[in-house]
């Protein structure tokens, strides 16, 4: 990027640790907030996916309308979202200070096929919004809609909560 040096691309990161809240007098320190406000966002990520395809499921609730095996995406993307955060970051560069039962080459392959699970799920969630729903020209096509939007809420719910957070404040 023209007029970016290499330090304040590394600092990037760190963007939001000295960030001031106008003209109050309530210096809040980011930098120690970042693990509960990279939670709470994908919390809600993780929420408003489910709670999408709880709607469509709601107001479609006609099999013919919104077949009811659509909602193994959602199941299988929740499970992908367990499994990529089940592993820490210091597990996979073999930074941990025990080995596991697993260790790091299990801690990597265990997290490549929780990301395996959930780009599946969200390919899965495109295909069955355009194969199902558009190309058919169906007169419903929210339920394809929620579907899709529902996986790509818990996998960027599952991305915030993996690499938003940081181990500096665990060790």
């Amino acid at each position: 990027m023209p007029g970016v040096t290499t330090l304040e691309l590394r600092t990037m990161s760190g963007f939001l640790d000295s960030v001031r809240c106008g003209d109050c007098e309530c210096n809040v320190d980011w930098g120690e907030r970042r693990n509960t406000m990279a939670s709470i966002a994908a919390g809600v990520l993780f929420f408003t996916g489910w709670w999408i395809i709880i709607d469509a499921a709601v107001k479609y609730p006609d099999e013919a309308v919104f077949h009811h095996a659509y909602h193994t995406c959602g199941v299988i993307a929740t499970v992908a979202f367990l499994m990529i955060n089940a592993v820490s970051n210091g597990q996979v560069r073999g930074d941990s200070y025990s080995e596991g039962c697993i260790g790091q080459t299990g801690a990597r392959v265990w997290l490549f096929i929780g990301f395996m699970l959930a780009f599946g799920s969200l390919i899965a969630s495109m295909w069955i919004l355009f194969g199902g729903f558009v190309v058919p020209k169906k007169p419903v096509v929210y339920p394809g809609i929620a579907v899709f939007f529902q996986n790509a809420f818990i996998f960027f719910g599952g991305l915030v909560f993996k690499f938003g957070r940081t181990e500096d404040l665990w060790q």
